[in-house]
Formats: C-alpha cells, sequence, structure tokens
C-alpha cells in the first residue's frame, strides 16, 4: 500500500488543483528512501506545475521555468505508507512523519509517510536518469493495449515462479498489488500457488480480464483504505469494504461458501478460496 489505483486516485484529486501553479517554497523533512537530487531554489522554486501524470506507481510532476521551458519535472512515489494531501487555507503545523512540502500558489502539498519509504526525485525528464532509471524496470500498464493475452501467456511462460508474486512483481503487468493480486486471481478462478508457466492461454486471458476488472473497481471505489491513504483531499478509499476474499480468512466465500484462507507468499499475505481457485 498504496498500489495503482490508490496512486492514480491521488493524481486525479491533485491534476486539476495544481494545474497552473507556482512553486514558491520547498521544505525538505528527514530523509526519503531517495534524495530530491538538486538545489530546489535552482530546479523548482519560481517553476510553474503542469499536467501530472502517472507510471506505475510513481507520480510525475512536470515543471515549466518562468520563461516558459522546460524545467524538468518531480518524480514522486508514496511507498509503504505515504500519502499526499493539499492543503488551503490555514495549514496544520508540520508533522512528525511530514517529509516534503511544496508552498505553490494553489495551496500546500504536503507528503505524508510514517515508514519513508517514500521518494520526492528531481529529474530533467522521464526518459532521463534518474527518472529513467526508476522507470525501467517497469512493466505494461494494465490497460495498455500492447498488454494482450498472447503477451500475457508468452511472458508468464517464462515464469516458474507461483503466479501471484509473478503478478505482483510488476515487470510483466504494473498495478496488480497484494490486495488487488488476491482479487483478481480469485475472480480468475485461479490458484495463487499455481506455477506461471502452467497457466493456459484461455486462463491467461481470464487473468488478465480480472486484472483489468478488479483495478477498474478499485479505481470507482476510490482504491483500499487499510491505514494510511486518503486522497489529496483527505478522503478515503471503500474497495476494502467490496474485497471478495482478502482480509476474509476464516469466513464463507460469498460464491461457493467454502471457508476462505489465509497463507503467506514471498512474506505477503495471500487470501484465497480453495473451492474456487484450483491449481
Amino acid at each position: 500500500m498504496p498500489e495503482l489505483p490508490e496512486v492514480e486516485v491521488t493524481r486525479r484529486s491533485l491534476a486539476g488543483p495544481l494545474l497552473g501553479a507556482r512553486i514558491h517554497a520547498v521544505r525538505l523533512g528527514k530523509p526519503l528512501r531517495r534524495p530530491l537530487g538538486c538545489d530546489p531554489a535552482v530546479h523548482v522554486i519560481g517553476h510553474t506545475v503542469g499536467a501530472i501524470a502517472r507510471r506505475g506507481k510513481y507520480l510525475w510532476m512536470p515543471l515549466s521555468t518562468p520563461a516558459g521551458a522546460s524545467g524538468g519535472g518531480l518524480l514522486l512515489h508514496l511507498g509503504m505508507s505515504g500519502s499526499l494531501a493539499l492543503l488551503q487555507g490555514d495549514v496544520a503545523p508540520v508533522g512528525r512523519h511530514d517529509h516534503f512540502e511544496l508552498t505553490t500558489s494553489q495551496g500546500v502539498l504536503r507528503l505524508t509517510d510514517p515508514r519513508r519509504f517514500g521518494a520526492v526525485v528531481w529529474s530533467a525528464g522521464m526518459d532521463t536518469d534518474p527518472a529513467r532509471k526508476l522507470l525501467s524496470t517497469l512493466g505494461h500498464e494494465p490497460f495498455d493495449e500492447a498488454l494482450t493475452p498472447e503477451f500475457l501467456h508468452a511472458a508468464l511462460k517464462r515464469r516458474r515462479a507461483p503466479i501471484k508474486p509473478v503478478l505482483m512483481a510488476g515487470d510483466i503487468v504494473v498495478g496488480a498489488g497484494n490486495i488487488y493480486a488476491c482479487e483478481a486471481l480469485f475472480a480468475a478462478g485461479i490458484h495463487p500457488g499455481l506455477r506461471a508457466d502452467r497457466l493456459s492461454r484461455p486462463r491467461a486471458a481470464r487473468l488478465l480480464a480480472a486484472v483489468r476488472a478488479t483495478l477498474s473497481r478499485a479505481l470507482d471505489l476510490g482504491g483500499s483504505t487499510l491505514r494510511d491513504f486518503h486522497d489529496a483531499h483527505g478522503m478515503d478509499g471503500a474497495y476494502q469494504d467490496h474485497a471478495a476474499v482478502y482480509g476474509r480468512a476464516g469466513q464463507p466465500c460469498l460464491r461457493c461458501g467454502q471457508t476462505v484462507r489465509r497463507s503467506v507468499q514471498a512474506q505477503r499475505a495471500t487470501y484465497w478460496c480453495p473451492g474456487c481457485q484450483r491449481r
């Protein structure tokens, strides 16, 4: 957490309000996983925010100089517990977990990250280092037309690990974090421990459709709020209240009535139904 739906919800809640905002000041708190990597007075202050984009779980905030030229941009990652808030009016004092702020003409953008696994990195462009290096290992976006069932099946044929950690790795397709991988595998009727290279072409097609449907549903519900996540205006997500298996260990499956089980894969909790998800 946060995963792709939460990051996209954050992007949508910031894109309009920050478009065209002028940056007046930058405040840096305790170091994050990756430092800003620039002199804020030179590369950020006085610049204008462009249309915020998303790539995987990263947000790209393009900047332009006062003269209208490209000013590079900020690549932001929310880590495991981060959230961005756009504060207006009387801004609350900085808290112990508030590690980055942009004071702009449209309000104060504040990153709160209790575990400090997030990142705010300046780069001259998305296609130049350090942004290029951070983004280079990402797989297809889930709704990319190039991500076909045939492509997914061929990619899975090269993996001998269980399908759930392969799905979560993000180098084939981005966006299927722990919650959404569990839910998509349930929707597709695929056991999370099945080896990826043993998925048939029809099952790979069902899995791709399930990933897309699951992420679409999560976006409609504002993502998932288990502990820390909320959008830039303080709204929580509601997907967790509609999950079919995630967090429901010991409860009856909503589809077949068998008891939902919990196991651990790659140090992450996995929820699945033994009746609906067979190897």
